[in-house]
């Protein structure tokens, strides 16, 4: 057995340790990942399941709901335990003050690149992969990502830790230590193959715009097409001005790659600008994308990759939150979840997907053959 994943819907610390343990059992983990509501007390939980399985690396982080085999769950936790068929070695760092360090990313891989015996830009991108969890609320994951991908030919994947929706603070888990204003970076040694699975449920509508005006460092935008953001997006999409809020998840932007999208999320109106989830570099020409049906676009993308793939034995699932709240309001949870039933799986709602950079309304999953 590759993996065992577990989870708990209980409240006190020590029920839901016991209750992990229980469906754990003897497993012998290499390396453990969890994923746990914002509700379960941040200090405890993370030195708890460091002590629970025997200093094993963990790494993990808050979110804004849970995924595991069959289910789409809130304040609960889940966990999936991997053991040396998948894991050879792995090697955690902690990025902390990620607003004021620049250079967190770069010794973080001189540490990998001690650890593992060769400079990061030499490892073998088929047999390492890594993992990022980033603090949802500080606006790094831009920086962060931009950085790993200057630094390595890995792919690195994950999401922005959520808080259930509160916007006010996340947390960041491993080896026993809970984190804020944090990232962490795992480097994964895999001892079988894996592949990554980005998908998103939307179609072009044809029409772009092209970023004339922007503040990057904030997420704004300021002019689209030499006019007012929110006036020319309104336009584009054919609502109102006052109600252009409500065109904002079935009509974001996406950069254009060929046939794929990497999407940008618009979050709110600021006068007449147009605050999005992801940083937009001025000068940016972005199709209007038009949304379409979460179930039926997952189930074909999985059933593609794992055909292509020729098995699966385990997904990490970094769901966006956005995808989360059109799937709840349209009752789809159920199905959503069952697309995952057969395979160990594990994951959360984020505040962001990290695959290639910072994108949103997307599934970014790890898989493992």
């Amino acid at each position: 057995m590759k993996v065992k994943i577990a989870y708990s819907q209980k409240t006190d610390i020590n029920n839901i340790i016991t209750e992990l343990k229980e469906q754990i059992g003897s497993f012998e983990s290499k390396f453990i990942q969890f994923y746990a509501s914002s509700s379960i007390d941040s200090e405890k939980i993370s030195e708890q399941m460091y002590k629970a399985f025997d200093n094993v690396p963990v790494i993990g982080c808050t979110t804004s709901g849970e995924i595991i085999s069959g289910k789409m769950l809130d304040n609960s936790i889940v966990m999936m335990a991997m053991g040396s068929e998948i894991v050879d070695d792995c090697k955690i760092e902690i990025l902390t003050d990620i607003k004021n360090g620049s250079s967190l990313v770069d010794k973080a891989f001189d540490s990998f690149g001690t650890y593992f015996g060769t400079n990061t830009s030499n490892l073998d991108s088929e047999k390492y992969v890594g993992l990022v969890l980033i603090d949802g609320l500080s606006g790094m994951e831009e920086k962060i990502n931009e950085r790993i991908g200057d630094l390595t030919n890995v792919t690195f994947i994950g999401g922005s830790a959520g808080d259930d929706l509160k916007f006010e603070q996340t947390y960041l888990y491993a080896n026993g230590k809970s984190y804020t204003n944090a990232a962490i970076l795992a480097l994964i040694k895999c001892n079988t193959a894996f592949d990554i699975l980005k998908t998103q449920s939307f179609k072009s509508t044809n029409k772009k715009v092209i970023v004339t005006k922007a503040d990057e460092a904030s997420r704004t935008i300021i002019e689209f097409n030499g006019k007012p953001a929110v006036e020319e997006y309104a336009s584009i999409v054919g609502v109102d001005k006052d109600a252009v809020a409500s065109a904002f998840s079935k009509n974001p932007l996406g950069l254009v790659f060929g046939d794929d999208f990497f999407v940008r999320s618009p979050q709110k109106t600021d006068g007449d600008n147009i605050v999005f989830f992801c940083s937009i570099k001025e000068g940016m020409e972005l199709d209007v994308l038009e949304s379409g049906n979460i179930v039926e676009d997952t189930q074909l993308d999985l059933q593609a990759k794992i055909k292509s793939f020729g098995s699966a034995s385990a997904i990490l699932n970094f769901n966006c939150i956005l995808r989360t709240l059109e799937l709840k309001e349209k009752n789809q949870t159920d199905a959503y979840a069952q697309l995952f039933k057969d395979i160990p799986t594990v994951g959360f709602s984020t505040y962001g997907e990290s695959y290639i950079g910072h994108i949103n309304q997307t599934a970014a999953m790890l898989i493992f053959k």
